[in-house]
């Protein structure tokens, strides 16, 4: 099977890279082992929240420099602040062309709100989610929560008492009727993808929106958790028009309504585009001929090769085994790629479960145009994007899903201007 770009890895990185490219006239294959970070997504996308050193970072295209000082090897880094600042800034059209509705600005973090309660700072959240300008304020004084009765997945006495430490007042409401009391007869279905499902039908979602306008009372805003539209995009804008009021949504627990949202979305605008999903199917081996990659094998197709001009490798970090850790060693297993770590395990972690873990920044070595390197030589035609870059802490700086777009925009520009 022959394609101009093999992209290996079906996430938030492999899917911008693919339809990039397959906009751009390419014959693009996606090859994904199944679920990616995405059902686990908050709905928001982060930048850069912090600096190595611990420093709170409010505008991150100004913060490039600095970081670059403190974190030589950082895909943001190797990117330089101009490139940086107009990929960040192609970012944000990029998704919305695609149908991703988002709010946010790369010259300034705003505050999104977690699963807790508590306000972080962010990049981009998807539109009809809350949010704040500040760490110690929202909009609203007074907003009525509803939740489903019996879905644990979504704290709402946390949320209140968060938000009444900077003054909203919430008042809370249980929600139930008879296709949630169906869900409920086995507690393990009251996760928020079925409940998400009961509320893609019609009928349903009318009756939801019925007890919610008979009871929010003065509120200003409705509150709710993110368990409506898997596959109806417009739920939120029906609820608004039928009870009268705005609704932000609240993140929960995974899995992730919102994320799943997402990744079906960039998926579609995929193959609408041309491309070419494969589900469910696993990387077992590559064959190199002068320096390139040749041919790839997968598990479902035994000997039948996929052959491309060029691949991009956007297996994402340990999560999806993108990166696999033993006892000695933390290795790429596909390509067998340069990948930067201690030799010493003990100072792969700290033992302080709330500081930077070392182990994060683990990840392959690429040179400069993120061109995976085997044995110190970059190969011509391998790619890396996303979270299995190294020099990052998706985690501690906040910038895991911006150098997963970023760095995918970035790679299927340098592929397409070859």
């Amino acid at each position: 099977m022959k394609f101009d770009t093999i992209i290996i890895g079906g996430g938030l990185s492999g899917l911008i890279s693919g339809i990039r490219l397959s906009k751009q006239g390419q014959r693009c294959v996606i090859i994904s082992s199944g679920q990616s970070a995405l059902h686990f997504s908050s709905g928001s996308f982060d930048l850069l929240n912090t600096l190595p050193d611990g420093n709170s970072v409010n505008n991150p295209i100004e913060a490039i420099e600095e970081l670059a000082k403190q974190a030589p090897t950082h895909p943001y880094t190797k990117l330089g602040s101009n490139k940086f600042s107009q990929l960040a800034k192609e970012a944000e059209n990029f998704l919305k062309e695609v149908g991703i509705s988002v709010k946010g600005d790369a010259r300034k973090n705003h505050f999104r709100m977690t699963p807790m309660g508590t306000l972080k700072p962010t990049w981009l959240t998807l539109e009809d989610h809350m949010q704040g300008e500040n760490a110690d304020r929202i909009s609203w004084k007074k907003i009525s929560i509803f939740n489903v009765t019996g879905f644990l997945d979504f704290y709402t006495q946390f949320i209140v008492d968060e938000l009444a430490k900077i003054g909203t007042t919430c008042t809370t409401y249980l929600i139930n009727f008879p296709a949630l009391e169906h869900l409920r007869k086995n507690p393990t279905e009251m996760r928020s993808v079925n409940i998400a499902r009961v509320f893609d039908n019609q009928e349903n979602l009318d009756e939801f929106a019925r007890q919610i306008k008979a009871e929010n009372g003065d509120c200003e805003i409705i509150a709710l958790p993110a368990i409506v539209g898997l596959s109806r995009k417009d739920a939120v804008t029906y609820l608004q028009k039928e009870i009268g009021k705005p609704i932000c949504l609240l993140p929960t627990l995974p899995p992730s309504v919102p994320g799943i949202q997402v990744q079906q979305q960039l998926r579609a605008r995929f193959q609408e585009a041309g491309g070419v999903f494969m589900l469910g199917d696993i990387v077992i081996r590559a064959e190199k001929e002068d320096n390139r990659i040749s041919r790839i094998y997968t598990n479902n197709h035994g000997d039948i090769p996929f052959s491309g001009k060029n691949v991009i490798l956007a297996t994402g970090s340990y999560f999806s085994q993108g990166l696999i850790a033993d006892t000695e060693r933390v290795y790429e297993p596909i390509f067998d790629l340069d990948v930067t770590f201690s030799s010493n395990r003990e100072q792969w972690y700290d033992r302080n479960a709330f500081a930077a873990q070392p182990y994060q920044t683990f990840g392959v070595r690429t040179d400069k145009d993120f061109r995976g390197l085997y044995k110190g030589e970059a190969i011509e035609n391998l790619y890396i994007s996303g979270a299995i870059l190294e020099g990052f802490n998706a985690i501690k700086e906040g910038c895991g899903a911006g150098v997963s777009i970023l760095s995918a925009l970035y790679v299927a520009d340098r592929i397409s201007s070859k």
